[in-house]
């Protein structure tokens, strides 16, 4: 605003005069208004000059309204202009918020199709057997029971009342649905950020390398395993019998969750259906829940069934739909109690809903494909399945340190911050590996006796892993509750369950041993032997001893010869069938029928 001008010096200087006596009286009659009489004066003059400028303004309150209308003008230009600042910041931040969106969606859950973008893990320790000339395998080929991987099950009659038992050991595993049905595929990436997950442990985008085993592989050294680099075990926990319905947990699944949980390895579960009803199925799945619920299980429970499409299978009459509904129903209860559900099937049943309704299940649930290509991961980075998947099981072929049998390789899409806590808190018994994971024993009842005499052993194995728990001698009796094909019988002494090489028992219980073989060489003392120097090994086994003498109590046993261990043979005595040899240094003697070059 601009200053306003006096008219003239000389009326200004009259004018002056007649307000110093104004402002006189004033001062009397406005004591309360103001303080300071100089200022009084001053805002006097100011309204002087006003009153004698008439180009301004008529008075001082039209020169208040004026400004006032200025200043609601330019607030009334200032108000648009901040309205649209504040517009354009929030397209800003919106442009902003969709870049970062659709940049976590490719890093984190999307699947790139170009090879350097994978992540790529270590997997020197992992062997794999490729046959020359191999082509990709197709879930529904033959395979030998020595190639098993966790499959699918065939599945049966509708309606019927299941039984369940933990029950190791029995007739059950003959009859182990998954022995004869096994899938064989691989698959890809899969974005899990819409699938049901428990939540229990906060999830990464890490790709990790896992197994999958069962009683297959045997007793597995999982201290070993864990050293190899595997993060994760997919265990299988149980199975449903085709024909009695029967729900069986594996007879290693107990020993697997507790010895990969002790050696930092991440526990999953799956379980082989041949549920043939959405009621078997969400009792499989409770069974299931139950079975691990004391153990840590970070990794999804995933639904196997396989066998379906065979004669002989009570699913065999069943649709896609219908098989689908009873795989959705496990896979709802599994969450439903606290688990990440998982499906498991081949490549070639999954694509284009070939065997079941895909699109039903990869909406909701994790993908678990198999396919297997003729050059494994990391060579080959990722499943020619083109599904939605977040596991792919690229071989089962797989050699990894610890386990004595082909063992499933898996590549999981996904990994945890952490290990998840059991949902029963009460500790588990402890464990121990099932010894006949690997054999398959007939099953009798019958007293007998050793031949001559014979070991007891803890397994059947005459390896360090074993011991001799009693030596059973002719004429004392034991229990066999089972006969293998491997050479084998089960027995049952004191109450223990022990094991000893079937041809060294006998039935007939008055059976009398033939004078044993050495015995003619009285005390030993004096027998005489021929030099010989030849490389020895037992047949089987055979006792090392201090003199070469079944009779002389010094005869001693001190040590054990087993198949494939050799010794140096440095005689031989025809006569009464003994051998002298040179075992870690010292001169011991054993019987030479036993032995063999």
């Amino acid at each position: 605003m601009g200053s306003v001008k006096c008219s003239g010096m000389g009326e200004d200087m009259g004018k002056l005069s007649d307000l110093d006596d104004e402002l006189l009286d004033l001062d009397e009659e406005f004591d309360d208004g103001y303080e300071d009489g100089e200022r009084y004066k001053h805002d006097r003059r100011n309204r002087k000059d006003y009153e004698e400028d008439e180009e301004d303004y008529d008075d001082y309150e039209d020169y208040e309204e004026e400004f006032d209308e200025e200043f609601d003008e330019e607030e009334n230009v200032r108000l648009p202009k901040n309205i649209l600042i504040i517009a354009a910041v929030a397209a800003l931040g919106i442009a902003v918020l969709i870049i970062l969106y659709i940049v976590v969606q490719s890093v984190f859950f999307g699947i790139s199709d170009k090879a350097e973008s994978e992540p790529v893990l270590q997997t020197e320790n992992i062997v794999i057997q490729t046959p020359d000339g191999e082509d990709d395998v197709e879930p529904n080929d033959e395979i030998k029971e020595d190639d098993l991987i966790s499959g699918d099950e065939a599945v049966t009659a509708q309606g019927e009342e299941a039984e369940t038992s933990e029950q190791e050991g029995t007739d059950s595993e003959s009859q182990d649905p998954q022995d004869s049905n096994m899938s064989t595929e691989q698959g890809t990436e899969v974005d899990v950020t819409e699938l049901l997950s428990s939540g229990s442990v906060a999830e990464t985008n890490q790709v990790t390398i896992g197994i999958d085993v069962a009683r297959y592989q045997g007793t597995i050294d999982w201290a070993q395993v864990a050293a190899s680099g595997i993060d994760f075990a997919m265990v299988r926990v149980g199975y449903r019998v085709d024909a009695s319905r029967e729900i069986c947990a594996d007879t290693n699944a107990k020993y697997n969750m507790q010895e990969a949980q002790k050696n930092g390895i991440k526990v999953g579960a799956y379980f082989f259906s041949t549920a043939t009803s959405v009621e078997e199925a969400k009792e499989e799945a409770d069974w299931v829940a139950d079975y691990i619920s004391r153990y840590q299980i970070t990794y999804p429970v995933a639904y196997d069934c396989e066998g379906f499409d065979k004669p002989d299978s009570a699913q065999y009459n069943l649709t896609n739909a219908q098989r689908t509904d009873i795989a959705i129903a496990f896979l709802q209860e599994i969450y439903s109690r606290g688990y990440t559900p998982m499906f498991y099937a081949s490549m070639g049943e999954l694509s284009g809903n070939a065997k079941w309704d895909t699109t039903r299940i990869e909406g909701t649930y994790r993908i678990w494909v198999s396919q297997y290509p003729s050059v494994p991961y990391p060579q080959t980075n990722k499943s020619s399945y083109s599904g939605t998947h977040a596991m792919w099981q690229y071989t089962n072929r797989g050699t990894v340190a610890g386990i004595g049998r082909p063992v499933d390789v898996n590549v999981a899409y996904f990994g945890y911050e952490g290990t998840a806590e059991a949902q029963n808190e009460e500790v588990p018994e402890e464990a121990h590996a099932d010894a006949e994971a690997l054999m398959n024993f007939t099953e009798v009842n019958e007293n007998v006796t050793a031949k001559d005499s014979t070991n007891l052993r803890n397994i059947p194995s005459q390896g360090e892993d074993s011991t001799i728990v009693y030596t059973l001698k002719n004429g004392e009796t034991a229990v066999r509750t089972g006969v293998s094909d491997s050479g084998w019988s089960r027995l049952t002494y004191n109450e223990q369950t022990v094991y000893a090489v079937s041809s060294y028992l006998t039935t007939d219980l008055g059976y009398q041993a033939p004078v044993q073989e050495g015995a003619g060489s009285g005390d030993g003392l004096k027998t005489k032997f021929a030099d010989r120097s030849d490389q020895v090994t037992a047949k089987i086994e055979v006792n090392l001893r201090a003199l070469p003498s079944v009779t002389n109590p010094d005869a001693t046993v001190v040590a054990v010869l087993h198949n494939g261990e050799y010794v140096t043979r440095t005689g031989i005595n025809e006569e009464y069938g003994w051998s002298r040899v040179d075992y870690n240094g010292q001169t011991l003697y054993c019987i030479s029928s036993y032995l063999t070059n």
